[in-house]
């Protein structure tokens, strides 16, 4: 299929960028790697009036560390944040599950922040941001707010951000001792996930994210948990994600995934903050 007509701008700047936003509302549509946009267009389930084309602005392109967090523009390529050097050191999660996201190619050419927009509940970036407690930093043309993952995620593809707002940057927290640990389930190896997991272990405790099973990805924070209480944790997790039956996978075998795959990611975490 062919995508409906619509206008291009290229943005130089992101003051040019965020008036076409302010002036278009909701029939604009920002482009960055448009790995997921693109295929929604030519299937017109995308139409709008107007595309604006960020990638050639200069301020959407930092990838540095500010304190306590890594901050991540949304010019930046998934390959670019993959290849940065100490990113198993700065934030080791993203780095182990960084290479389920996608294929090489599409890597080389989706944005971190695209993926945090398009908002896909089995995607390991958005369940990376969760996990992590991350936030996004969001722009309109007099004004910019930064909102965390847990509240930017509101559904299915769907979040908190205005028709004026574009996402800025993302922001990871840095590792500060905790053990962390990415494991997923998908037919092939690139395909969405049907479960993913992602676990950190800390002096105070476990926090396991799990994405592909409800409409966004969830989170839990529980104390040191060993055997049966454990069990009893991650199946009770299970059941509050309220899976359903789709054309992938069952809502019972997601669940179990859940509590074999749940319980293998927080052992790995602990394994490794040893």
């Amino acid at each position: 299929m062919k995508p409906a007509s619509f206008g291009y701008v290229r943005a130089d700047s992101l003051d040019e960028a965020l008036g076409v936003l302010g002036n278009e509302g909701a029939e604009a549509r920002v482009l960055a790697g448009g790995q997921s946009f693109m295929a929604m267009l030519n299937m017109r389930l995308a139409r709008p009036r107007v595309i604006i084309d960020i990638m050639r602005v200069p301020a959407l392109a930092e990838l540095a560390q500010r304190k306590d967090e890594l901050v991540v523009g949304a010019g930046v390529r998934q390959a670019r944040l993959l290849a940065m050097p100490g990113l198993e050191r700065t934030l080791p999660l993203v780095a182990q599950a960084l290479p389920f996201t996608g294929h090489v190619q599409t890597r080389s050419r989706g944005t971190v922040c695209g993926s945090i927009a398009h908002a896909d509940p089995s995607a390991e970036l958005p369940l990376c941001l969760v996990a992590l407690k991350g936030h996004v930093h969001l722009r309109a043309a007099k004004s910019r707010r930064k909102v965390a993952a847990a509240e930017f995620f509101t559904g299915m593809m769907a979040t908190a951000k205005a028709d004026d707002e574009m996402i800025e940057a993302v922001s990871f927290p840095v590792a500060n001792g905790e053990g962390t640990a990415f494991r997923e389930i998908a037919r092939r190896h690139g395909d969405f996930a049907i479960v993913a997991c992602a676990a950190l272990v800390s002096d105070h405790g476990i926090r396991l994210a799990v994405g592909g099973v409800a409409d966004t990805a969830v989170a839990r924070d529980w104390p040191h948990l060993e055997g049966t209480a454990l069990d009893d944790a991650l199946n009770a997790f299970a059941y509050e994600l309220d899976a359903r039956d789709d054309v992938h996978a069952s809502a019972r075998y997601r669940r179990e995934l859940v509590r074999r795959i749940g319980r293998s990611t927080i052992e790995e975490a602990a394994r490794c903050r040893a």
